[in-house]
């Protein structure tokens, strides 16, 4: 029983460090001149919380900071908050990073299993970081007028840092993962 509260005490305690990494990650932002997406480290953050903490509570911490900055906390791009920025041309992309979080955590599979190939851990960072984009695109569509404006602002600019970020996360995930099953 003290086995089971104090996963649990962990459990909450790495979802909500996930979720203030996911926020924190808005501080380092770059605008882009054609493009109401700044290129940000969030995604990141949330394909990591994935990563490392299984689908279920990745995909919590991801939920806990979309719910932090639709209630207003200044954790979305450009330190802004409130739910319309779920609804302006950036929401689709912060609701890809809840998809981010659950389908890296799906593929690479539950927390517990440390020694896992990397090639599955490249195929959830790679799926992780894509997933943002499918609604991220749709929305974007609609505030910008057509689907070529939607990936010549929303898309293409960010091939080049979500492929170092990818990058990145393939590196440490698998020390982040053997960490948090240590808990």
């Amino acid at each position: 029983m003290q086995n089971t509260k104090r996963k649990t005490l962990s459990g909450i305690a790495f979802t909500a460090l996930f979720a203030a990494l996911i926020a924190a990650g808005t501080f380092i932002s770059i605008p882009v001149p054609f493009s109401p997406v700044p290129i940000v480290l969030q995604n990141l953050f949330a394909l990591l919380a994935g990563l490392v903490l299984g689908p279920v509570l990745g995909a919590a911490a991801a939920g806990l900071y979309l719910l932090a900055g639709a209630l207003g906390a200044p954790v979305f791009a450009g330190a802004s908050g409130g739910f319309v920025h779920l609804i302006g041309p950036t929401g689709g992309f912060l609701a890809g990073y809840f998809l981010s979080a659950l389908t890296a955590g799906i593929i690479a599979g539950p927390p517990k299993s440390t020694k896992i190939p990397l090639f599955r851990i490249i195929l959830a960072v790679f799926a992780g970081l894509l997933v943002v984009y499918a609604p991220g695109l749709i929305r974007l569509k609609y505030a910008v007028g057509s689907w070529r404006a939607a990936f010549l602002s929303g898309f293409i600019p960010f091939i080049p840092g979500d492929a170092i970020k990818g990058i990145i996360a393939v590196l440490i995930a698998p020390r982040l993962r053997r960490a948090a099953a240590e808990r």
